[in-house]
């Protein structure tokens, strides 16, 4: 039963930080979903003696070697050839491969080079691991006792590739039982506030509860394992534990986003959205309509940066600029106010800030927002001190702003995200 695995990421632009690997964290997840343990990923360039190594000491730690990238047609692609020689494996043609690859030029009327065939290229004994959405297929391989998956390094061909054809085939070599897990997503209170948080609340015989940080937001996933139904009991009693501990803090269960979270409650009120944005330049108005149907509920916005904007654009009275300056909450709150009125919305949510680098003061430093929140029942504000470089500040604030209005449209309480603490 495969048991251990490890992932190998290949190409010299993950080792020379041209682009960030992201399938090995993606794969990470998959397999600890199934219970797998992840004993090491390796990431190695295309250097025909660095990849040989790369490769023997990932089998020599684990059952299961999951690599991506590596098998296209170009000379620096040099995957499958290291897999054979180092399994001891003569190289044979995927006869089915090699005709898709004719036909995918073909069909597009131009003349294929013939170092695409390269792609056909498979260790003998492999089992193919088809790419709807590529022209390299994936393989997997066993020798002795030990198995190897190969798949390409393009995220939108390998992860359906695993999705689909990898991941039911590992199920099966996993035995009769099946791991289960359910993900929280949270927002307002740090890792170590959550781990108090929800101490106790799973016996370590029942599953494993685990946290991940992404800025932003906090997610939390319990992991249960046993025969199907079985499993299937614990988690479901399992979730409802931590979802009763998570409380106001959770604010959405599986793949999901604040927006999308924020849209159905939009809609299950009946409610239209307006925005009104100073330092988060937008994003706010942005991240709502990346939800596809956005359009029943978000009625628009106003990127007021300068005073005159604001006074123009929404009614920021002059006297309030020059009396308490734009990054105020009496700004803000006149801000939230306009944006309902003139966009007629039901609840509209404004940000003014210091996103800085510069411009801060001891009084306003960088990082500090206002935020107002206006609503049928009248019109809220406040302020937090927000942290990190410019683009956290503006991620950070725009997810406050969503944050307070899935609060307000849901009949919750406001919350402090920044200090995590009750208002």
């Amino acid at each position: 039963m495969i048991t251990r695995a490890a992932v190998l990421s290949t190409g010299d632009e993950l080792t020379t930080g041209r682009i960030a690997d992201t399938n090995a964290q993606w794969l990470a997840d998959k397999l600890f979903e199934l219970g797998v343990d992840l004993v090491t990923v390796l990431t190695v360039g295309d250097y025909p003696e660095r990849l040989e190594w790369a490769w023997q000491q990932a089998l020599a730690q684990a059952d299961l070697v999951v690599s991506t990238g590596g098998i296209g047609p170009t000379a620096d692609d040099l995957t499958t050839e290291t897999i054979a020689r180092v399994l001891g494996r003569r190289l044979v043609t995927d006869e089915p491969s090699a005709d898709r690859i004719r036909r995918f030029f073909a069909s597009r009327g131009v003349e294929m080079p013939q170092n695409n065939l390269k792609q056909a290229l498979v260790p003998e004994g492999y089992v193919l691991v088809p790419n709807a959405l590529g022209t390299a297929p994936g393989y997997r391989v066993e020798a002795d006792g030990k198995h190897v998956v190969v798949l390409p390094g393009v995220p939108r061909e390998m992860k359906p590739m695993v999705e689909e054809h990898v991941l039911p085939w590992l199920r099966g070599q996993r035995g009769g039982e099946v791991y289960l897990a359910h993900t929280f997503q949270t927002f307002g209170i740090s890792e170590s506030g959550l781990d108090e948080l929800v101490a106790g609340a799973v016996d370590p015989a029942e599953g494993r509860v685990s946290f991940r940080a992404s800025f932003p937001e906090v997610s939390v996933r319990v992991v249960v394992h046993g025969a199907p139904d079985a499993a299937a009991r614990r988690l479901e009693a399992v979730a409802a534990r931590m979802r009763e501990r998570l409380g106001e803090f959770c604010y959405g269960e599986g793949a999901t986003s604040m927006e999308e979270v924020v849209g159905r409650a939009l809609r299950a009120r009946g409610w239209k959205v307006a925005v009104a944005e100073s330092c988060t330049g937008g994003l706010v108005g942005h991240r709502l309509t990346a939800i596809p149907g956005s359009s029943a509920y978000f009625v628009g916005g106003a990127l007021a940066y300068a005073n005159t904007a604001k006074m123009e654009l929404l009614g920021v009275r002059r006297e309030t600029l020059q009396t308490h300056g734009a990054v105020s909450e009496e700004c803000a709150a006149e801000m939230a106010a306009g944006a309902r009125t003139r966009l007629g919305a039901d609840v509209a949510v404004s940000t003014t800030g210091i996103a800085g680098p510069d411009g801060g003061t001891p009084e306003k430093p960088v990082g500090l927002v206002c935020f107002g929140l206006a609503t049928p029942d009248g019109v809220r504000s406040a302020t937090h001190h927000l942290w990190g470089t410019r683009d956290w500040v503006k991620l950070l604030a725009s997810q406050v702003a969503l944050d307070m209005v899935r609060r307000t449209t849901l009949g919750l309480p406001l919350w402090d995200p920044s200090r995590f603490r009750r208002r």
